[in-house]
């Protein structure tokens, strides 16, 4: 079955860096786009980032853009998001998302459990 599992959450500096990984298992992993979501407590759902399940394609949100580079590497089965620049405003829940084809704008069907990240100084 379809499984997603985050890491590399914790707790950072404003100014600081982080990067989420995302191992997937359970699907052919370049055959579908993935994406990191996050939500803050009190807030909606938020789609961070996607990436294409080629990687030729993209997404930012626009609070993101400049400071968040997604990627991923077929072969390990993995989704990276790598965060600089932290500010308090990216404190949040952030899950690892499976779309349901390879394109950035097919919807998701799948995501994990989570992993925390906590910007405070």
């Amino acid at each position: 079955q379809v499984r997603l599992v985050e890491s590399g959450g914790g707790l950072a500096q404003p100014g600081g860096s982080l990067r989420l990984s995302c191992a997937a298992s359970g699907f052919t992993f370049g055959n579908f786009a993935m994406s990191w979501a996050r939500q803050a407590p009190g807030k909606r759902l938020e789609r961070v980032s996607g990436i294409a399940g080629d990687g030729s394609d993209t997404y930012y949100t626009d609070s993101v853009k400049g400071r968040f580079t997604i990627s991923r590497d077929n072969a390990k089965n993995t989704v990276y998001l790598q965060m600089n620049s932290l500010k308090p405003e990216d404190t949040a829940l952030y899950f690892c998302m499976k779309h349901r084809a390879g394109g950035i704008n097919d919807p998701s069907d799948f995501r994990g459990r989570g992993t925390q990240v906590t910007v405070s100084s």
